[in-house]
């Protein structure tokens, strides 16, 4: 019996109509930007395996590190014990995430960091004595699928079902071009109020949405406000982190700081799951007092797991590199050039770009969503062509491991140039 079938009788996917999907890939080993079956047929990994792979799949480095703290230690309780890989990598982040961040909190995963994040957010005002209870977040954003963050997460058919569930938050329009006065608008009329806590987002880049940009200058302009009626600021990099938008991190743009960080997906090169909250020295000094209920209750058991700390710091030293500083200004040339080439060809409506991302909106009659046909076919032509792409809609981006060769994104933009021609072809 195949690996798939196998798999079908047992296994639950995420994102799938089980009764309707085809069955699985069955994928047995990975090399570089390449993903193998266990019939030898390779696809190339243009997505970064939903945009954790920094380095490649089976990178030796990572696995050294791994392999090594395996047999040293493979996990410890965080609760009153520590250990050397979560002590490094805290001191590693704190030198390259901007300036005011002072302290790291352990999780497992994007969501769970979001998750403390608010929870930081929320009880900081409690612990002062002047409790806020409204979080501001963009009409279009994605944070998470646990409930504190489905809530902080644009509404749609994803979250219908919780909807009564969720708690309210003020959402506000992404501050794209030709509409930043109107996003700064919102949210200031949202601060006037008094009442709220945080302002949640994703900087410069907004993944699920359509890998939607915005400038560094609006960005400023809504962070400024939320210092002025002292709103707490959270960066979600748990996508844009570890150079995905050309720098270490996209907060790197900005002339403002946060007042909290999220990370997780590359933090660990996509070796294994592990999230991050780095939080400002007053959020952190707010949660201290003789008074235990001030404490900030939330863990997870496999908090700061070792093995997950050495993989972050084996991917960091890669990161770190000069060699990867130079695969990312390589990657950003090549989708420059390819952007160029789509640039008012038919069929195209806009082209988004931002260090390693490079998205291609398709011109199409009408807007087209995670569950439209076409979006069916573009995922299925990029399949046949041995690469992976999984298109938002009308929207199809990549964004590659940083491994990946001159070669390989050719035949990336080989494939994106199918798809402009399997649209234009419907459309006349």
């Amino acid at each position: 019996m195949s690996l798939a079938t196998r798999d079908h009788a047992v296994i639950w996917h995420p994102y799938t109509q089980m009764q309707t999907a085809p069955l699985p890939i069955p994928i047995v080993r990975g090399k570089g930007a390449w993903l193998y079956t266990e019939d030898g047929t390779a696809y190339l990994d243009a997505i970064a395996s939903w945009w954790v792979n920094l380095h490649g799949h089976a990178n030796a480095h990572i696995a050294e590190r791994v392999s090594n703290q395996l047999n040293t230690l493979e996990h410890v309780i965080f609760a009153g014990f520590t250990h050397p890989s979560a002590v490094e990598l805290a001191e590693q982040l704190l030198e390259i995430l901007p300036s005011n961040q002072a302290r790291i909190f352990y999780s497992d995963n994007g969501s769970t960091a979001v998750e403390v994040a608010l929870k930081m957010a929320l009880q900081y005002f409690h612990n002062l004595g002047r409790p806020r209870k409204t979080i501001v977040a963009f009409r279009d954003s994605y944070h998470g699928d646990t409930f504190g963050a489905m809530a902080v997460s644009s509404r749609g058919a994803f979250t219908a079902p919780f909807a009564p569930l969720l708690f309210d938050v003020a959402f506000i329009d992404v501050p794209t071009p030709g509409r930043e006065a109107e996003s700064l608008a919102q949210l200031e009329a949202v601060a006037a109020l008094g009442d709220v806590a945080a302002f949640i987002f994703e900087p410069l880049l907004l993944g699920t949405a359509g890998m939607i940009t915005y400038s560094p200058e609006a960005l400023n302009a809504l962070m400024a406000c939320c210092q002025r009626h002292g709103i707490l600021t959270i960066a979600d990099e748990v996508m844009t982190g570890f150079g995905r938008t050309g720098r270490l991190f996209a907060s790197e743009y900005l002339a403002s700081q946060p007042d909290m960080v999220c990370l997780s997906k590359g933090l660990t090169g996509g070796t294994m799951a592990l999230g991050v909250t780095s939080c400002a020295a007053p959020v952190y000094d707010a949660f201290l007092s003789e008074d235990k209920l001030k404490t900030l209750f939330h863990g997870h058991s496999y908090t700061a797991n070792p093995v997950a700390c050495s993989a972050g710091l084996a991917s960091m030293e890669l990161t770190r590199s000069a060699e990867c500083a130079a695969s990312l200004a390589r990657i950003n040339l090549a989708h420059q050039q390819f952007a160029q080439e789509m640039t008012d060809q038919p069929g195209i409506r806009d082209i988004r770009l931002l260090g390693t991302v490079l998205a291609l909106e398709f011109a199409v009659d009408t807007s087209t969503t995670y569950f439209s046909s076409l979006r069916d076919e573009l995922y299925q032509l990029a399949l046949s062509h041995r690469v992976i792409l999984r298109p938002l809609g009308n929207i199809v981006y990549t964004m590659p491991p940083y491994c990946t060769t001159d070669e390989e994104l050719q035949l990336i933009y080989s494939v994106m140039r199918q798809m402009r021609e399997l649209v234009v072809s419907k459309t006349k």
